[in-house]
């Protein structure tokens, strides 16, 4: 597949120049003609406007990425012929579009790719068709930590596929000796959906996510920001929040994998982490035991947890800081009202979504913001991150 490699030197001028987007054939970065500091700027703007009848206190300044090399997970599709492959994305007629050289994804990523279609193109396995509903090869998923090590997750339609992947994993490993992990995931139903409930463990069991301060560890169907320089960023802005208002008892609600709350983690702190994915729990606990970090972490809802334990009356300690970092939808009504008549001191809310953030907030009077901070996890889209602490008026 012919492409046209990036321009390194762009970064220097604030831009990237992508031969996908001047042909055409990607569209998926929007913004990436528009100049990263004016990208800042426009997010900026927007989100104060956003968020204006919360008044925050304080704005500091916005967290920003580079304009290339950031993205730690690529969710390429299949496309192409048996025995030629294109890995990256659909177009409008399903065909596929090989995105192999793409400059936002990082660079053991992009190096990876072409082995990884050449071992594809090697099993003779077809990519599947959606408008005939035939096929086997889906997506491909690249994970890569700092140090290098990768996990490579293959999602296919049958239990052949899983077979034919399954017999040729020594190969597999021998190609690329950096994949700490690798996994096959079955999606038989035809749905727009990246993967189906089923994993198949070829290789190892979680990526450690190697950050400055944390390992974590990442399972297939783990969640983790997309750019981990920025996440670094927002963990350790959060930390530094939870350490001003000297939290003796923190709960870290949709903890995911542990991040805000190992990166919180003191040896005076008692730290409560819940989230609804039994996987992430279990990685969770797997990098409290090698820090030595004396926390808890529950399976479960976030808000039918706070429901039933903010209650004075019940048996567990109640928190003088909450964290929560929900999905786009936001904490909700049940969530906010909880937190709104608890009496808690503090809430520190990461959010991906100003919208969802605003109306939560409303919901919240008995709290002001009394710091923001954006933080720029998907450079050259409108999408933001951004983390608010809230001290009770």
């Amino acid at each position: 597949m012919t492409t046209l490699p990036l321009t390194p030197a762009s970064a220097d001028h604030g831009r990237l120049h992508c031969g996908y987007f001047e042909r055409g054939e990607c569209r998926s970065c929007a913004l990436i003609e528009t100049p990263y500091g004016q990208q800042i700027t426009d997010k900026e703007s927007w989100c104060r406007e956003t968020l204006a009848e919360a008044a925050p206190r304080i704005w500091l300044p916005t967290f920003a990425s580079g304009v290339r090399d950031f993205r730690n997970r690529a969710k390429l599709a299949v496309g192409g012929s048996a025995c030629h492959v294109t890995l990256g994305i659909l177009d409008q007629e399903f065909h596929g579009v090989d995105l192999r050289d793409c400059g936002i994804q990082a660079p053991a990523i992009r190096a990876v790719i072409p082995v990884l279609a050449d071992f594809l193109d090697g099993t003779g396995l077809e990519p599947y068709d959606v408008s005939a509903r035939r096929g086997e090869l889906k997506f491909v998923h690249v994970t890569a930590a700092p140090s290098g090590e990768l996990m490579i997750r293959f999602v296919v339609r049958t239990q052949h596929g899983l077979d034919v992947l399954r017999s040729r994993k020594g190969p597999l490993f021998e190609l690329i000796p950096a994949a700490s992990v690798v996994s096959v995931n079955l999606l038989p139903e035809h749905k727009a959906v990246l993967e189906g409930n089923r994993e198949e463990m070829l290789r190892g069991e979680s990526l450690r996510m190697n950050l400055d301060r944390v390992d974590l560890h990442l399972r297939p169907q783990s969640f983790f920001q997309t750019n981990t320089h920025v996440a670094i960023g927002l963990y350790n802005q959060v930390a530094a929040w939870v350490d001003a208002v000297e939290a003796s008892n923190l709960w870290d609600l949709y903890c995911g994998v542990g991040g805000f709350a190992l990166y919180c983690a003191g040896p005076t702190r008692r730290v409560t982490g819940v989230e609804v994915s039994e996987q992430a729990i279990e990685s969770a606990k797997v990098s409290a035991a090698e820090l030595g970090i004396d926390a808890r972490f529950l399976a479960g809802d976030a808000t039918e947890f706070a429901e039933a334990n903010l209650a004075a009356s019940t048996g567990v300690e109640r928190p003088d800081c909450v964290i929560v970092n929900p999905p786009r939808r936001g904490i909700g009504a049940r969530l906010s009202a909880a937190l709104e008549n608890s009496g808690v001191e503090h809430i520190v809310y990461s959010s991906c979504n100003p919208v969802s953030l605003a109306k939560d907030l409303a919901r919240m009077p008995a709290y002001e913001v009394a710091q923001a901070r954006i933080f720029d996890m998907f450079p050259h889209t409108k999408h933001l991150e951004v983390a608010v602490l809230l001290q009770r008026r």
